[in-house]
């Protein structure tokens, strides 16, 4: 696999390092969260605070464009053999896109104003409540087509070397499906999924550094 289109070497780029600050951004701010550091109660089952919201939500939603413009540049450049399985992949990063960015702008841009004012009672349904509520089950439906997405354009890295460290933390990914999709029914799942913290940003950090040194190679070989 090579990126060799000026435009695309410079999207993929910006969006796997994008994605990876996101990602990472998000991380921190979760184990924040947890640890009752942003005015919640702490632990994965408690309710965030206006704070909480921001923190993690904010770069949440620009992760998810971020992540799809990264699959979009993937599959533009798989082999043509290959070029199946990026656009499967492709497909369900659209659908965890259009999930979670709805989800997160309603948060902060409807939720948020709501809970700054004291006044949740008109908009309880769209509360995101960790294990017990809708938009938690639409989250969590939305990562686990990351899951897919992940899992699926993986095949379409069949080198050695760093395509297969890519490879590798992709197919990860994509294996803690079930531990997103199905903790609402037992919520100790939660613990196996939060190894996306190492899967996800382990997978765009090698794609950063992949594109990177196969841009290096592209501008090497330009004339003049």
């Amino acid at each position: 696999m090579n990126f060799q289109n000026k435009s695309a070497n410079k999207l993929g780029l910006w969006s796997a390092v994008l994605a990876s600050v996101f990602s990472i951004t998000y991380i921190v701010g979760q184990l924040g969260e947890w640890f009752g550091l942003l005015g919640s109660a702490g632990g994965p089952e408690s309710a965030s605070t206006p704070l909480g919201i921001v923190v993690l939500l904010t770069p949440s939603l620009f992760l998810g464009s971020s992540f799809l413009i990264l699959m979009v540049c993937i599959h533009y450049y798989a082999a043509e053999d290959r070029k199946i399985w990026s656009h499967i992949g492709l497909i369900f990063a659209t659908i965890y896109t259009v999930l979670i960015s709805i989800n997160y702008y309603v948060q902060l841009t409807l939720v948020l104003p709501h809970m700054i004012q004291g006044e949740i009672e008109s908009i309880k349904f769209l509360l995101f409540t960790p294990f017990d509520s809708f938009l938690y089950s639409v989250d969590i439906l939305g990562y686990s087509f990351m899951s897919l997405a992940t899992l699926f354009s993986a095949f379409a890295f069949t080198g050695p070397g760093l395509e297969k460290t890519i490879r590798r933390f992709l197919i990860a990914n994509g294996r803690i499906l079930p531990f997103i999709a199905l903790q609402n029914y037992y919520h100790p799942m939660i613990w196996v999924a939060s190894l996306w913290a190492i899967t996800f940003p382990g997978s765009t950090i090698s794609l950063a550094v992949f594109i990177r040194r196969n841009s290096k190679s592209f501008y090497s070989r330009q004339p003049g």
